[in-house]
């Protein structure tokens, strides 16, 4: 795909009520430029699939979708055949809702952890004193504290992804260290939070609340939390926010054993 036909799919995506950010396309496509797969029919563009390649053995599925009109045709078989391919050799990845979950399970993927997404509203409490705005200035260091939460180098993504227009950086210091980062997002419909890593449960809720107050009192957030972290669930209980959807992480390979208990919001389903 081109960057406008990734653009595109997003709408697509948004269609489906996947509800993606306003301006991750560009983000997305710095990723892989040639991990995102279109399938055309006569011109006609009918399908979609991301087969991003993060180093040299990790690989992450999504954006798998064909358009309504063209299901039931065989053509979603071709497409993730292609991704498929594409990924060959890698530990592939992918954020699946839970009823493909035995169709991934064919294809050679082991369920690893539930995600939920949790909503809530946006808060006029005040931003905890010790959070902190960041900037540009510190890109740097939130790369090398984002390298632990994912298995593979992803520098040129998240380099976008944290300067993406109209979204906001938030971080906690203590001593000089960075205790954790949170990055909200303007999206169709609201707003998501993602990433949110914090050294405890703590500095995560301090950075929720914030990030809550970014937000006005009428518009949703969203916290997409891996479910093995028993406090990153609690947290999104005690700001008041109900569970929405579910996705699956499978893996074609070995579990990477993320640090979950330090991650309380996943960056993005369809990139990882």
């Amino acid at each position: 795909m081109t960057l406008p036909e990734l653009e595109m799919v997003l709408e697509w995506a948004a269609a489906e009520g996947w509800n993606p950010g306003l301006s991750d396309a560009a983000s997305f496509h710095a990723a892989d430029p040639g991990g995102f797969l279109l399938g055309t029919l006569d011109g006609e563009p009918v399908a979609s699939i991301f087969a991003v390649r993060y180093g040299s053995g990790f690989g992450f599925i999504g954006g798998y979708i064909v358009r309504p009109a063209f299901r039931g045709k065989g053509y979603g078989m071709q497409i993730w055949r292609a991704g498929m391919a594409l990924l060959a050799g890698r530990n592939v990845a992918l954020d699946g809702v839970p009823a493909q979950q035995a169709n991934y399970a064919r294809s050679g993927f082991r369920l690893a952890h539930r995600n939920v997404r949790y909503e809530g509203r946006g808060s006029t409490l005040p931003a905890p004193s010790r959070v902190l705005p960041l900037g540009a200035e510190d890109i740097d260091e939130l790369l090398a504290y984002d390298r632990a939460f994912f298995p593979e180098d992803r520098v040129v993504f998240m380099r976008c992804w944290l300067q993406q227009l109209g979204s906001v950086m938030l971080g906690v210091r203590e001593g000089g260290a960075l205790l954790g980062y949170a990055v909200l997002r303007p999206c169709r419909n609201g707003f998501k939070v993602g990433p949110l890593c914090a050294e405890s449960p703590d500095v995560a809720d301090e950075l929720l609340q914030a990030l809550r107050g970014r937000v006005p009192e009428d518009e949703p957030i969203f916290l997409d939390v891996p479910e093995p972290n028993a406090a990153a669930v609690a947290l999104a209980a005690r700001h008041g926010m109900r569970a929405c959807f579910e996705t699956a992480r499978m893996y074609t390979g070995a579990d990477p054993a993320l640090p979950l208990a330090r991650q309380y919001g996943i960056t993005t389903f369809e990139l990882g």
